[in-house]
């Protein structure tokens, strides 16, 4: 009788576990355990499981090599990068100021831009992390990370500049779609609203409908929004500021808000 009680109990300590290792919000401590504290978390957030040394030079060449411009900022980053991806192919461009979080989980295929100020975080426990194609280029300023969650990006996709994708599912944009600036693409992130649950706050953001799917050869225009859970065909168009809350088949042209059909690509 009592087994169902001790599950519960586990179950409860992992969730609690998870959550406190995605949502830092105080460190305990002081003087040196406070230092070592704050060292803990810094990893947890930025490296995760990456050995300590490895930790360090990362450290020491992102903080040397990632401000400086020019040619000579290229280059070195261009040849240290490398070193910390879980896979990377050639000729891979990385802008100034791109923060990079959790590399030993994010894979690069070959000659792929990041511009400037982007963001590529693939933090999580057990998550396999970002699965970046060829030929990708990524917009200055855009956001691209994971809370335990998976990305992929296909071959020959553009996202124009301060886009977002989050994910705590999986999401899945596929090859030569475009993407328009300011968008906002996410996967799971939900929560649950009813009054007997914990307030937000204290909530892990978890909760999703299914896998977000973007399928090949898209244009999606500046401005939109696709919501957890949501499949977009392939050769679809939606129009700038739409809303994708439901599901969209093949050959589609849609927009509004809540996105709607507008016609079907026959020709």
């Amino acid at each position: 009788m009592n087994q169902p009680q001790q599950d519960t109990s586990k179950e409860a300590a992992e969730a609690e576990e998870k959550q406190r290792f995605f949502k830092v919000k105080e460190i305990s401590g002081t003087g040196k355990l406070r230092l070592f504290a704050s060292m803990g978390v810094y990893r947890a957030l930025n490296y995760g499981r990456m050995p300590v040394w490895k930790c360090i030079l990362a450290e020491i060449v992102f903080s040397t090599f990632g401000w400086m411009p020019g040619a000579a900022g290229l280059l070195s980053r261009s040849k240290l990068y490398p070193l910390f991806f879980r896979s990377i192919g050639k000729k891979v461009v990385f802008g100034r100021n791109v923060i990079i979080r959790h590399p030993h989980k994010i894979s690069i295929g070959h000659r792929v831009i990041i511009d400037d100020n982007c963001v590529v975080d693939a933090k999580g426990e057990d998550n396999d992390g970002i699965r970046i194609g060829d030929d990708v280029f990524i917009g200055r300023n855009t956001i691209m990370y994971t809370k335990n969650g998976n990305m992929r990006i296909g071959n020959n996709v553009s996202v124009s500049s301060n886009c977002q994708f989050v994910s705590s599912n999986d999401m899945t944009i596929g090859a030569d779609t475009v993407i328009g600036g300011y968008s906002y693409i996410v996967s799971g992130g939900g929560y649950d609203y009813s009054l007997s649950a914990p307030r937000f706050s204290h909530q892990d953001g978890f909760i999703t409908s299914g896998p977000l799917t973007i399928g090949e050869n898209c244009w999606l225009g500046a401005r939109i929004t696709v919501l957890d859970g949501v499949h977009i065909g392939d050769h679809c168009v939606l129009a700038a500021g739409a809303v994708v809350t439901e599901s969209l088949s093949d050959k589609i042209v849609a927009g509004g808000v809540p996105a709607r059909k507008i016609k079907t690509i026959d020709a």
